[in-house]
């Protein structure tokens, strides 16, 4: 009964709090905070206003109210328009619309154009229904659904991300890191984060995207750059090439595995669905809706539909021995 326990630990970056609630109000980048500091402003200036135009309304209906058996009351005069009225209700939301205007402008452009600096992180995210594929184009890394990333204080080793999609648009965000950015078919965004504190930050797709939109989660681990360092070096390792190829590879390659996975190190080379190299090394299988243990490595296996409805992997009915046997096998991809 503890194996699934001690495989979900093993698999749990140590000293990392997990921000599983996501809080958007809790900013943890340079560009979290700007777009946070641009909403709090606008929020500021639209609730004075809807503040200012309530308590005139409220006033003039209690001022102004008729009131029942009064009719000896003296009405105030009607009062047919006014220049200097009519010239601050046109140029006070003209004025306002402008601050507005500029501050987003003057934000967003201070996110999406920022340079680089030289040592920076680049991470390419491709969207895909309904999984997220992560490369790492300068350590040659591949994984999926779950992206690891420096501490960056002072913008040093700042993560930037290009952001790509394979078939609908979807959208990536981390409420704490970031806001979201669009991934769209035959076009390439970009955003970046310097994340200052380390921890596990959970992010999901805000553009509908189809059947499973809601389950398409992922995962930003934050780490020491050295605890980084050590994950980059674990994640190049391929797999070690046996002298006799295990029942459970036999399994991999009879069932057809290899058509959709990539395994780095052998000849399984798929790229439908995520590299499969380091698979136990991840927490979540599913892009986040079951905690990777062999059991729920094992229900995936037989028929994902039950855990994640609509997405695009088949089941296979595997079952009895051959299925603890590729079981096994993946449970070395670590």
């Amino acid at each position: 009964m503890l194996a699934p326990l001690l495989a979900f630990l093993q698999a749990q970056p140590s000293g990392l709090t997990e921000h599983k609630v996501t809080n958007m109000f809790n900013p943890m980048t340079t560009p979290a905070k700007a777009e946070f500091n641009m909403g709090m402003l606008e929020f500021a200036i639209t609730g004075a206003i809807f503040a200012v135009v309530a308590g005139l309304l409220i006033y003039t209906m209690i001022r102004f109210r008729r009131r029942p058996n009064d009719d000896s009351r003296q009405e105030p005069p009607q009062i047919y328009g006014s220049n200097q009225i009519e010239a601050a209700w046109t140029v006070i939301p003209i004025l306002i619309v402008f601050v507005i205007a500029g501050v987003s402008a003057r934000t967003v452009w201070g996110v999406e154009d920022a340079s680089p600096p030289s040592n920076a992180v680049q991470v390419s995210v491709v969207g895909h229904q309904f999984w997220w594929e992560v490369h790492y184009p300068g350590y040659n890394i591949t994984t999926a659904n779950e992206i690891h990333v420096p501490v960056s204080r002072n913008r040093e080793r700042a993560t930037y991300f290009t952001l790509k999609s394979t078939d609908v648009i979807h959208s990536l965000w981390i409420p704490e890191l970031g806001g979201k950015t669009d991934l769209i078919p035959n076009r390439v965004n970009h955003t970046w984060i310097d994340p200052s504190t380390p921890g596990i930050f959970w992010g999901n797709c805000t553009e509908f995207c189809g059947a499973q939109h809601a389950n398409m989660l992922i995962q930003v681990v934050v780490q020491e750059p050295a605890d980084f360092d050590k994950w980059v070096a674990e994640q190049q390792q391929a797999q070690a090439i046996p002298a006799e190829i295990s029942t459970g590879q036999k399994r991999f390659q009879i069932s057809g595995c290899w058509a959709c996975h990539a395994v780095k190190g052998t000849r399984f080379n798929g790229k439908v669905g995520p590299d499969l190299t380091h698979l136990m090394s991840r927490r979540q299988l599913g892009s986040g809706v079951l905690d990777n243990t062999p059991a729920n490595l094992k229900d995936w296996i037989v028929n994902p539909q039950q855990s994640k409805p609509g997405c695009l992997m088949p089941a296979s009915k595997m079952t009895g021995q051959n299925l603890d046997d590729l079981v096994a096998y993946l449970e070395t991809l670590k």
